[in-house]
């Protein structure tokens, strides 16, 4: 194992139905991201080097989507887990509060984090955050990561800009953001 792979895990969050097509809050971009996601999952899988999951559900079947042991809650197929890799259930954005998160990156003495996942402005920000404030060493693979467009103020800012602008935030002081083919020549 080298140096790059040594005390390190991917981190994949809310690659879950509802966020595909068909499903009840579909992202732009889901696709290729979740391709990127399944390139790191083989990749680590056969470098032997963890992995953990990590999905959302509400509490409440009133949420517009991840609704309570629904399918659409469930991850998809492309990047399901398998044999003995964590899954971490949340049920708000930070994917370390009221989860054992922390619990189950520690009992595999991670320091480092590669992130891929959805939604870039919600889920991705809120976990890359709490993870850099707990001193892990944090890596996004930008193209694994995909969102929505938003509305503020009547103004409609596209998926992309939005995307841009959470990579560009978290770059600034929080993690290394890189492509997936630069992370994939890394660790092999």
């Amino acid at each position: 194992m080298t140096q790059t792979q040594s005390h390190t895990a991917l981190l994949l969050i809310d690659f879950q139905n509802d966020y595909f097509p068909n499903g009840k809050w579909e992202l732009e971009n889901i696709q290729p991201a979740a391709e990127n996601g399944t390139k790191l999952l083989s990749a680590f899988r056969e470098l032997g080097i963890p992995v953990v999951h990590v999905r959302h559900e509400f509490k409440s079947a009133d949420a517009p989507f991840f609704h309570p042991k629904s399918e659409g809650a469930e991850i998809h197929a492309s990047v399901a887990a398998q044999g003995n890799e964590a899954v971490v259930l949340k049920h708000s954005a930070n994917s370390f509060k009221e989860t054992n998160l922390k619990e189950v990156l520690d009992a595999l003495k991670v320091e480092n984090l590669i992130i891929a996942g959805a939604m870039s402005h919600m889920c991705i920000d809120a976990g890359v955050r709490a993870a850099a404030d707990l001193g892990y060493n944090v890596t996004v693979a930008q193209d694994a990561c995909a969102t929505r467009s938003q509305e503020f103020n009547g103004v409609i800012v596209p998926a992309e800009q939005v995307h841009a602008s959470f990579m560009a935030a978290l770059a600034f002081a929080y993690a290394r953001v890189e492509d997936t083919e630069v992370l994939l020549d890394e660790i092999k």
